[in-house]
């Protein structure tokens, strides 16, 4: 059973509608806005946004998002009796970590109506047990003491005042009570991440005009729309994180037993251009050969990340960051 709630009053509200195509004179706005573009490009995703970055809620994301929550909290006794998910999405980190066996009731919340949407649409077609409010991470509308863990996935990097996020986060924990943070960027991993695909984005949309490779190329409208949301992207990605930096700034919201992880370095390097390439290219022409070669190529770097570079190469420079810390008693 799902239900969605307010903001403020924690009463049934309607179903969002968002749009789903913003519009240059909608995008300008939101460049002088931060929580307007969070709002207006979460709504404006909230549909494809699993089809996007290859969202499912079967086995492989299931190992993925429990590898996120072992990585810093691989000996918590489980499951935890109810969680909530803040800055949900469609629901991926949480949903999956309740199929793993993490949490037995959740509770999704986002800024994005059309994310708190699909997120119960998605917790209702799983058969899990489920609610969900519009809220504001600075400004979480639950009472004191009322969850034994809080998670999310990139999320942190999207708020405006991360301590004071994560003070919030520390009120609605009970006492011994838990976060863990994965998903969120490096600083240098963010930096080479960008460059390469703004490479692959001007390399595919620029060869694609040309000769036979002409019906590899989307419609120009559908090029020009991704172009607008990229714009928004660059506004609504407000932070990157030092592994370090981050967990000083959870002690300073008045967490213990603080610790960081990091993951992904040639993995983000074969990730991101690959998913740049799928946004730039009609996806008939994607098939299952792609998928499989995408999704074997990661795990590969994902091996290599692991067994090799792991012992070699400082935990600074991986893409990912993963924080975890707890409620003092």
């Amino acid at each position: 059973m799902t239900t969605t709630e307010n903001e403020s009053a924690g009463t049934p509200i309607d179903d969002p509608a968002p749009n789903p195509h913003a519009t240059e004179e909608q995008v300008q706005a939101a460049l002088k806005d931060t929580k307007l573009a969070q709002v207006l490009y979460h709504d404006w995703e909230a549909e494809t946004y699993d089809e996007k970055w290859s969202i499912s809620f079967d086995e492989r994301c299931i190992d993925y998002a429990r590898g996120r929550f072992d990585a810093v909290a691989a000996d918590v006794e489980l499951p935890y009796e109810r969680a909530m998910e803040l800055g949900c999405g469609t629901g991926f980190f949480l949903l999956n970590l309740m199929q793993s066996g993490v949490a037995k009731k959740g509770s999704v919340t986002d800024l994005s109506p059309g994310m708190v949407k699909v997120a119960l649409r998605n917790a209702e077609n799983l058969g899990l047990d489920a609610d969900g409010r519009v809220a504001d991470a600075e400004k979480i509308p639950y009472d004191d003491n009322t969850f034994d863990l809080v998670v999310g996935h990139a999320v942190l990097h999207h708020i405006p005042d991360v301590e004071q996020s994560l003070r919030e986060v520390l009120r609605v924990l009970k006492p011994g009570g838990r976060f863990v943070f994965a998903g969120e960027p490096s600083t240098i991993g963010d930096f080479y991440a960008r460059w390469m695909s703004r490479a692959t984005w001007y390399l595919t949309t620029n060869i694609t005009k040309f000769g036979p490779l002409k019906g590899w190329r989307r419609p120009q409208e559908e090029l020009d729309e991704s172009s607008r949301a990229a714009a928004l992207e660059a506004v609504v990605d407000i932070h990157t994180f030092d592994p370090d930096e981050l967990a000083g700034i959870a002690r300073s919201a008045g967490a213990a037993e603080v610790s960081t992880a990091t993951e992904e370095l040639a993995a983000a390097m074969l990730g991101w251009p690959v998913r740049t390439f799928e946004a730039a290219v009609p996806p008939q022409k994607l098939g299952w050969g792609w998928a499989g070669f995408a999704f074997g190529g990661w795990k590969r770097m994902t091996w290599l990340d692991e067994n090799v570079l792991r012992k070699v190469v400082p935990p600074k420079f991986f893409y990912n960051v993963v924080v975890t810390g707890t409620k003092p008693e």
